[in-house]
Formats: structure tokens, C-alpha cells, sequence
């Protein structure tokens, strides 16, 4: 494919792919957000759900491009594609942090123009027991932190010299771990709603679907894969 029509379709996911924040701000910013019933809950469930959106979509790429050598080029965004996701799931962990544990954002951002970073810690410190026994009591905070932790260290080594310094193999297994990080999310997803709610459903079946197909594929190659003759006395 041409390195114009790559760029273009890169220049489309960005956009695409900011636009759901872009719409989070012009909401936040033209009061309809405060409209709502609570905001902060919202905000969390927005960010969450287009953290998995976007994840799943990422995994999609590999059995999508497997379809057909002419779509093979879609494993060119698939990096960029994990980045936005773990970009949203950020915005998901923000959103716990810095407006449902008690940190005072707005103090702590005078405090900050005023020439006084130090309030930026003294707020953490303040909010940290909180956190720490909400991560200890309650599981869905725990498999979401998992998830994150996971998406983390993938994004930290996506860069291509980090992967070159790593070897390809140790960064593929590592790389393998998204597929935990997707079913963590969920999982979170799950633990998250109320009992009842049937919401994550449909995510759920994606991944299902994903995974199967990953595991076919898997099974397939080994399949094909030419049995070793014994060597003859």
C-alpha cells in the first residue's frame, strides 16, 4: 500500500479515535455534562467502555488481516490502535483517582499555577488509604488494575528499539499478555455492573469470538505443521 494512503487512513484513526474524548470535553465544557444525574459516573462507565472498545478492536486486527493478503496491511495501526486503548483505560483510572477517591483536583491545580507542586503530592498521600482499601476489598478494582497494569507495560514496549533490544520472541510473549489484559477487562466489566444488569454481554461475546478464532488459528498451523520423520538405524 502507498505510504500516502497509510498516512491518511493513520490521519482517519486519529481522529477517530480522539473523537469520543473530544466529545467527553465539549460536553464538559457546554455544561451537559453537570446535567447529569452523576457526572463522575459517567465519565467512569464513557472512559471504561471505550477502553474495551477500542482493546477488542485492536485484537480484531490479527484475525481480520489473516482473512485475505490484501488486507494484510491493517497490522500497521494495530499499535496505534492498542495505544488509544490503553489511553482511555488511563482516563478510566483518572477518573477513579483524581474525582471518586476524595482528591481535591481543583486545589491541587491552584496550588500548581500558584507555584506549589507539592500540593499534587500532599492530595495523593491524603486519598492513598482510601485506595489502598478499596484495591484490598473490592475485586473488580483489582482485575481492573490488572487489566491496566498489563496494557501499561505494553505501552511502554511497543516503541520499535524497545522491541529490537527485547528480541522478537520475548516481546511477543509479553505482547500475548493483551489477551489476558482484554479478558481482565471484562471480567472488571462484569464485577463492575450490578447484579442482574446484563450490559457486558455483548463485549463479552467479542472476546469470546476473538479468542476463538486465535485459537483456531493456533490449532490450525499446528496442524500443518510437517511431522518429523525418525531418523532411520
Amino acid at each position: 500500500m502507498p505510504k500516502r494512503a497509510i498516512l491518511a487512513i493513520k490521519i482517519f484513526l486519529h481522529l477517530g479515535l480522539l473523537a469520543p474524548f473530544a466529545y467527553l470535553l465539549q460536553i464538559s465544557r457546554n455544561g451537559t455534562l453537570v446535567q447529569n444525574a452523576d457526572p463522575v459516573n459517567y465519565i467512569t462507565h464513557f472512559t471504561g467502555d471505550w477502553a474495551l472498545y477500542i482493546l477488542l478492536a485492536s485484537l480484531a486486527i490479527t484475525p481480520l488481516r489473516r482473512l485475505s493478503p490484501q488486507i494484510a496491511f491493517l497490522i500497521r495501526f494495530r499499535r496505534l490502535i492498542g495505544l488509544y486503548a490503553f489511553f482511555y483505560a488511563s482516563l478510566h483510572l483518572a477518573t477513579y483517582i483524581f474525582l471518586f477517591s476524595g482528591y481535591d483536583l481543583p486545589t491541587a491545580l491552584i496550588a500548581l499555577k500558584n507555584g506549589q507542586p507539592g500540593e499534587l503530592v500532599t492530595q495523593a498521600k491524603f486519598v492513598w488509604p482510601t485506595i489502598w482499601d478499596d484495591i484490598r476489598k473490592r475485586r473488580f478494582i483489582q482485575v481492573g488494575f490488572a487489566s491496566w497494569v498489563i496494557l501499561l507495560s505494553l505501552a511502554c514496549t511497543s516503541p520499535a528499539f524497545i522491541m529490537r533490544a527485547m528480541g522478537g520472541k520475548n516481546w511477543q510473549r509479553l505482547h500475548r499478555l493483551v489477551y489476558v489484559a482484554a479478558i481482565a477487562a471484562v471480567v472488571h466489566f462484569w464485577w463492575l455492573v450490578k447484579s442482574g444488569v446484563r450490559t457486558p454481554w455483548k463485549v463479552t461475546a467479542v472476546l469470546i469470538l476473538l479468542l476463538g478464532a486465535r485459537l483456531a488459528y493456533t490449532a490450525l498451523k499446528a496442524r500443518s505443521k510437517p511431522t518429523p520423520k525418525l531418523a532411520t538405524q
